[in-house]
């Protein structure tokens, strides 16, 4: 009955127009750490955010959830299907910096095994160049996590 009501809200939100802005800070935070009740609050989030931005962070926090548990046949499905949704939207936006930078917290921690690796110095690059331009929100996540990574090396006055 619960998710009845759920899948109802959603349809008359996405209906109505009232699409939700992603909550960046909160979601930032999720990806970062490896706790699946976070990985799950922030896709249910997602299902109501705007839908040109939706498709990337669901695809970035569906690979996370891959990662945190469960059969591998399941870990390997759920890694696919956000590869292909978070491929996608990049496609749609390749200038867009911020899914760039979403592929590269992926890319950096996901297992060599499954061949996603490809892309982690262009997109560096490119949100090296695109820094300044990105909202602050966005702008303290890449600072923090450049922090730990090996490939983001970010000098930032």
């Amino acid at each position: 009955m619960q998710y009845l009501w759920a899948t109802l809200f959603l349809l008359a939100s996405s209906i109505m127009g009232f699409a939700q802005s992603i909550d960046r800070a909160s979601f930032y935070q999720a990806i970062q750490q490896d706790k699946k009740d976070l990985i799950n609050s922030q896709l249910k989030k997602l299902k109501l955010a705007q839908p040109e931005a939706r498709q990337a962070f669901e695809g970035a926090m569906i690979m996370k959830k891959a990662g945190l548990g469960g059969s591998p046949v399941t870990k390997l499905k759920l890694f696919k299907e956000g590869h292909k949704e978070l491929e996608a939207a990049i496609k749609k936006e390749p200038a867009n910096a911020e899914f760039r930078f979403l592929r590269l917290i992926i890319q950096e921690n996901a297992p060599g095994f499954l061949g996603y690796k490809d892309n982690m110095e262009e997109d560096s690059e490119y949100i090296k160049k695109s820094y300044k331009s990105l909202p602050d929100e966005v702008q303290r996540a890449i600072v923090e996590y450049s922090k730990k990574s090996k490939v983001l090396k970010l000098q930032v006055s």
